[in-house]
């Protein structure tokens, strides 16, 4: 893995920045996972032609965690930065590590074509949960998020080089960001857990690329620490 940088970033709550509370943090979640891409893209976005080169996730209302092949730098002022830190873990294959994800668990439907003739993707809990009633989903669900999450995130282990030693999932939520057609949906879930390093040099991999899609929006940085 390149060398990477850890920062964590704070929207600044002095009076000129404040003043813009309402823009910079909707509290309706569809409009807020817009602007805060938009937001963590100021950081980034020195030239009209860059290509994402970073991760991020949003911890709080106003927190964010990024994860950068370049350090960001805040020519708007809106944000508090502490030092980036150099992110080259040195890991071994046995290693236990605590985590936390936010991801866009999805699962490819064979059946299902696209516009494009590729596979069309559903989000993992919705997809356990389609062949009951609308009306029978609601306890279905609670155990799908767990269930069906735990699945995705094992078999993404399988490819990134990492084993779940135990995971609570939660949070799930389905978003509409406001530029996106009026059919399509962001789901995402909270992943907290211990695993296992199988594979140190693909697990370092996926730490800089990201675990899932829909990374611009807040998804798939691995937050880890030595359990």
């Amino acid at each position: 893995m390149a060398d990477m940088f850890l920062t964590r970033a704070r929207l600044r709550r002095d009076a000129s920045v404040n003043a813009l509370a309402e823009i910079l943090l909707p509290e309706d979640n569809d409009k807020r996972v817009m602007v805060t891409h938009k937001l963590i893209w100021t950081l980034f976005a020195d030239a009209a032609d860059r290509k994402r080169d970073f991760l991020w996730r949003e911890a709080k209302p106003g927190l964010f965690y990024i994860l950068s092949a370049r350090e960001p730098h805040d020519s708007h002022d809106l944000f508090h930065l502490d030092k980036s830190k150099l992110f080259a873990p040195k890991l071994k294959s046995g290693d236990r590590l605590t985590f936390s994800l936010r991801a866009n668990p999805t699962i490819a439907r064979s059946n299902e074509k696209n516009a494009k003739g590729r596979s069309k993707r559903a989000d993992v809990v919705m997809d356990a949960i389609k062949p009951l009633p609308t009306g029978k989903r609601a306890s279905p669900r609670r155990e799908a998020i767990q269930a069906a999450g735990e699945a995705w995130l094992s078999g993404q282990g399988e490819k990134h080089g990492f084993e779940l030693e135990a995971v609570r999932v939660d949070r799930y939520l389905l978003l509409a960001p406001p530029h996106r057609t009026s059919t399509m949906r962001i789901a995402t879930l909270d992943f907290d857990g211990l695993l296992k390093v199988t594979d140190p040099a693909v697990f370092l991999a996926a730490l800089g690329g990201g675990i899932g899609r829909a990374k611009a929006y807040g998804c798939g940085l691995l937050l880890i620490r030595r359990a």
